[in-house]
């Protein structure tokens, strides 16, 4: 057998994280500077242009709760198969709901 090349951590993600043509380019300031309560709702919509605080692909998508300020970034609770998992995400990558 032949072992597998990449064994990185954005391997199998060529489509998720890509972007649109008209999404390309600097990404805007109003999104890194945006503020959250604890508590709030979030969906975890990943900016591969911005690598800090960056989650791992698996968790794009994935709606979550805000549960504390860690620095810049914030603590999220998302739901992973059955457990419940503590990630810790800029909000460059954040939407609210």
């Amino acid at each position: 057998m032949v072992a597998r090349k990449g064994k990185g951590l954005r391997r199998k993600s060529r489509d998720k994280l890509s972007k649109n043509v008209r999404e390309r380019g600097k990404i805007k300031i109003r999104y890194i500077l945006q503020e959250f309560n604890i508590g709030d709702k979030v969906v975890i919509k990943i900016d591969s242009s911005f690598h800090k605080g960056m989650p791992h692909h698996k968790f794009y998508g994935k709606i979550g709760e805000i549960v504390n300020k860690r620095g810049d970034c914030y603590e999220v609770k998302v739901k992973d198969i059955e457990k419940e998992k503590i990630i810790i995400v800029h909000p460059a990558h954040l939407r609210k709901i």
